[in-house]
């Protein structure tokens, strides 16, 4: 008898008994498409990740005071889950000497201060926003893009002026959209019970991406409003030093060799200090370990959703053990016809293959489905690689070999004579 033959028996096999075999397809149905969905988001949400983080910039160098025996392993600080003092902090002088030593291998510094958050309104007009104090590298070490006006210059910063880059959500929200209005008009800024006022000097593209996810609206969603460095400071009340700062390696510069090197020249100011030390990683370093982390955590879901794969494919072996007892006088006539052991075994297995693959592929469906609402839920859809769905159409027919084999060679070596005699 024929493979053709074998898949034509199958089929007819699998139309006689449609609810037993919805129901055999269901395990494999739901473990493949949790699978695939799992892969599917996982991806989603590695590039989501790692796409932010590049956006920062892939030669940035973030680096930051490092508390030393905080039983984090001096990460507490890194976090943000302690503030340095101010004699811990990085100072002005510290940051010149480390322009003057490696001018020639950094862009820039970035320098920011949180200055609170709040709301600027206007009547019925209103746009949250969080208040950022910046300098003037800031910009290009962050790859804001201006879309009208001018950045914050170094006059601004001596001045301590009242001045304030804004988004382009804010200018939709206040503005109407007019760029050209924005410019040169004072906003008020409601920010912890005080009122503050600054007037626009430029527009600057808002980049989700970049400046973290969101569920706000479009009317409700916070960005950054950019202003000073000194003004920031003079409105928190904070000293003149840093917690962290961002460097931009320049051109063909190994960041990850400089980190190392500012690191090294940085902590030379604090040899004696027993609190904190500096710590400096590469934003491409940083990068790399989390699309590692994000990858490791994606296998290790979709194993545990495998799990359920194997429970169907046991499904499967159950099924069609009672296929067998059922059918034991067909098989019975078919050898007494002259079908042979391996006929009836390829045919049991090719039911078995072909239950699977069907509900492989509804299962990719379903998984592409889901995967693709659950990637597009954080801003990064997408859909299963090519790699994925050849993983588990394969998985699924390894499962109907697998399972089906124990079944049919039990189907092919029933006595014919006692499968006739069977009630």
């Amino acid at each position: 008898m024929g493979l053709g033959e074998s898949i034509r028996l199958a089929l007819e096999g699998l139309r006689a008994n449609k609810m037993r075999s919805i129901l055999t397809m269901l395990g494999i149905i739901i473990g493949i498409g949790a699978v695939i969905g799992i892969l599917t988001v996982g991806t989603g949400l590695t590039g989501s990740i790692t796409g932010s983080m590049s956006g920062l910039g892939a030669s940035n160098i973030t680096v930051s005071l490092r508390k030393l025996d905080d039983g984090m392993g001096g990460m507490s600080s890194v976090f943000g889950l302690q503030t340095p003092d101010e004699e811990d902090m990085l100072t002005a002088d510290m940051l010149e000497a480390l322009r003057t030593r490696y001018g020639d291998y950094i862009v820039g510094i970035s320098l920011n201060e949180s200055a609170g958050s709040g709301q600027a309104k206007d009547g019925r007009l209103y746009a949250n926003l969080s208040i950022s104090g910046v300098n003037e590298d800031y910009q290009t070490v962050n790859n804001i893009d201006l879309l009208a006006g001018r950045w914050i210059r170094q006059k601004d910063l001596d001045g301590s002026r009242a001045v304030c880059v804004v988004s382009d959500k804010l200018v939709n929200n206040l503005f109407a959209g007019r760029s050209e209005t924005a410019l040169g008009s004072d906003i008020q800024v409601n920010s912890n019970g005080a009122i503050l006022s600054f007037r626009v000097v430029g527009v600057y593209e808002y980049d989700q991406s970049t400046m973290g996810f969101s569920m706000a609206s479009e009317q409700d969603i916070s960005t950054s409003l950019f202003v000073p460095l000194t003004t920031a400071k003079q409105i928190s009340g904070s000293g003149d030093g840093y917690a962290s700062i961002t460097v931009q390696a320049a051109g063909e510069v190994d960041s990850s060799a400089l980190a190392m090197d500012v690191q090294s020249f940085l902590n030379r100011y604090y040899v004696n200090n027993d609190r904190y030390s500096v710590f400096a990683m590469a934003m491409s370093t940083m990068v790399e370990s989390m699309a590692t982390i994000m990858n490791t955590l994606s296998i290790a879901i979709s194993v545990i959703a495998g799990i359920s794969l194997l429970v169907g494919g046991i499904g499967v072996m159950n099924i069609m053990l009672v296929s067998v007892t059922e059918r034991t006088r067909e098989i019975g006539t078919r050898k007494a016809l002259g079908a042979t052991n391996n006929d009836i075994r390829i045919q049991f297995v090719v039911e078995s293959i072909i239950v699977c693959l069907i509900g492989g592929i509804i299962g990719i469906i379903v998984g592409t489905i889901l995967g693709y609402i659950g990637s597009k839920l954080i801003s990064e859809p997408c859909f299963p690689t090519f790699g994925h769905i050849a993983l588990a159409v394969g998985f699924s027919m390894a499962i109907g070999i697998f399972f089906g084999y124990y079944p049919a060679n039990k189907a092919a070596k029933l006595d014919p004579i006692e499968a006739l005699r069977y009630e």
